[in-house]
């Protein structure tokens, strides 16, 4: 047996780097568009793939998925439980692998341990705002060696039955995108929906951070895709390009869809296109030539958006378009690699129905698609309703807008439109005591409160806003958050094309305490700012002695 090949080993190393870095990039892809008071219960739900399932893994996932198969190509034995008793390099190979493949068997199992981490945190997205953290904790681990395991060893191992019968998945457009999504359909089953779902829908609390989660996602995608063949190659090469070519198509179908039936081209569906496009190119990405990448990405722009009605349909309050990007996209993806394989690119592929192979390659890959996705549907219903009936998988209703407070006894955020308020002049060092506020009110003198409703935006700058009122002759100012009711309920876009009327609308609540002879004056002042007189109450005050 050779050596290891250290460039190979090297590359390999930092695809496994890329892809742990895309579990947090998820987390921040969900995490900005949850709720406001559900965002740390996100983050949280998809950090601790990374606990859970690395154990798991490294204990007896990684001798399920890769092990010496058991004789039936359904799973491996367990003569690695535990990393215990490893062998030579390379063990085993890919089946996309040919011998000459050389690299460390622990290499191989880093590797493959980020795949088997992110898998089950796709499903998170789906089910925002309805997770029992330790019954999801036990879902995580009983699912990546139940369901993931099995799975990986019938495609990535050579021993594997669908390997063994034809079906190809490069990267996990099975593995990964189409066991999660079948995996969404039975844990939506248990879960059930969120409260008074379909009639409300959760505004995002940060587009940027989702943008920034999207970002990280498809930078790790290039190890995702790149290192599966196991060689820094040309085919390596043409992985990764192949990746970046089918999101950058399908981000731009997907824009240009949403401009025709919504109006708007917006950034939450530039990215979701984009990951629509890496996650149906996934299965292909080393099969396929650079003009067949861009047709994938087309049509998963394409698919994948009209996919976006799939939940109602089907009547799943699917929080975040899981069924849509992953489900619809692995599947996807997976058959048109029975149209554009190439073997031109990847001898050990298979050529397609468009490159004159005929259609047995799309068969197989049909077979495979219903096979796992029946196999991951039925075992993760078992697994759901068990924990659910164990511990419990779904929270109360009462929780599921305060999952952050529920389950972490904390906020994501303390910022709201008062402590953002801007004032002029340049920041600067504290270099002397705070001035003097207003002068106090002498105990026992008669006032009056003012209090009014103003628009955020006249009112932005808090020091124009105090010292305004301050001339007028009040004493104190007091401005918090407050909602109205509005008899026109305004619309709000949601991120990837749906709508919401929102009834109650944003305003600054400011209480002003005046003495009797300056109301008059702050009433002129309040109505300049855009406060309006029906909105405005004067009540009558006395401070009360200290």
């Amino acid at each position: 047996m050779s050596a290891p090949n250290a460039g190979d080993t090297a590359w390999v190393l930092v695809c496994a780097g890329l892809v742990l870095f895309m579990t947090p990039g998820l987390a921040a892809f969900y995490g900005g568009m949850v709720r406001t008071r559900n965002v740390l219960a996100m983050l949280q739900q998809n950090m601790i793939a990374l606990g859970v399932v690395s154990l798991t893994w490294v204990l007896v996932g990684y001798t399920i998925a890769f092990g010496d198969d058991a004789g039936s190509g359904l799973f491996g034995n367990l003569e690695l439980f535990g990393l215990t008793d490893l062998k030579v390099p390379p063990a085993p190979n890919l089946h996309v692998v040919d011998g000459r493949i050389t690299i460390p068997t622990l290499a191989f199992v880093l590797f493959q341990m980020m795949f088997a981490v992110i898998t089950p945190a796709l499903v998170t997205g789906a089910t925002a705002g309805r997770l029992r953290f330790g019954g999801w904790v036990l879902f995580l681990a009983v699912w990546s060696i139940v369901v993931y395991a099995p799975i990986a060893h019938w495609l990535w191992h050579p021993g594997g039955w669908l390997a063994k019968f034809g079906t190809q998945d490069w990267a996990g457009g099975l593995v990964v995108h189409a066991s999660a999504g079948a995996a969404v359909l039975a844990v939506l089953l248990v879960v059930g929906r969120r409260r008074d779902w379909p009639h409300t829908a959760a505004p995002p609390n940060s587009i940027p951070l989702t943008i920034v989660g999207a970002g990280i996602l498809w930078f790790g995608w290039f190890g995702f895709n790149g290192g599966d063949g196991l060689q820094a190659n040309g085919l390596a090469a043409q992985a990764v390009l192949n990746t970046h070519l089918a999101a950058a198509a399908a981000m731009l179908v997907w824009l240009a869809l949403e401009r025709v039936t919504d109006g708007h081209s917006t950034v939450v569906g530039a990215v979701s296109g984009a990951v629509a496009g890496l996650a149906t190119v996934t299965p292909t990405a080393g099969y396929v030539n650079a003009a067949s990448a861009v047709a994938i990405g087309a049509l998963a722009g394409l698919v994948c958006h009209f996919a976006l009605k799939l939940k109602y349909l089907l009547r799943l309050d699917d929080a975040l378009d899981v069924l849509a990007v992953h489900f619809v996209g692995g599947m996807l993806g997976t058959l048109l690699l029975g149209l554009f394989g190439n073997r031109g690119v990847n001898p050990l592929g298979a050529d397609g129905l468009f490159l004159g192979g005929g259609g047995g390659l799309l068969w197989r890959q049909l077979v495979g698609v219903v096979s796992v996705g029946a196999f991951s549907f039925v075992l993760t219903w078992l697994i759901a309703a068990g924990v659910q009936a164990l511990i419990g998988l779904r929270v109360p209703p009462a929780d599921q807008e305060r999952l952050d407070q529920a389950q972490q006894g904390a906020d994501a955020y303390h910022l709201g439109g008062v402590t953002s308020l801007t004032a002029p002049g340049a920041p600067r060092r504290r270099t002397a005591a705070a001035p003097a506020g207003a002068p106090a009110v002498p105990p026992g003198q008669r006032v009056r409160v003012v209090t009014a409703l103003l628009e955020p935006d006249p009112a932005a700058n808090s020091a124009d806003l105090r010292d305004a009122l301050l001339r007028a002759g009040a004493i104190s100012v007091i401005v918090s958050d407050a909602a109205v009711a509005t008899t026109t309920p305004q619309a709000s876009l949601l991120p990837r094309g749906y709508w919401q009327d929102q009834p109650l609308s944003a305003r600054l609540r400011v209480t002003v305490l005046v003495g009797a002879d300056g109301v008059g004056a702050v009433l002129d002042e309040l109505d300049r700012m855009g406060a309006r007189r029906s909105d405005t109450f004067v009540q009558e005050a006395e401070r009360v002695q200290p």
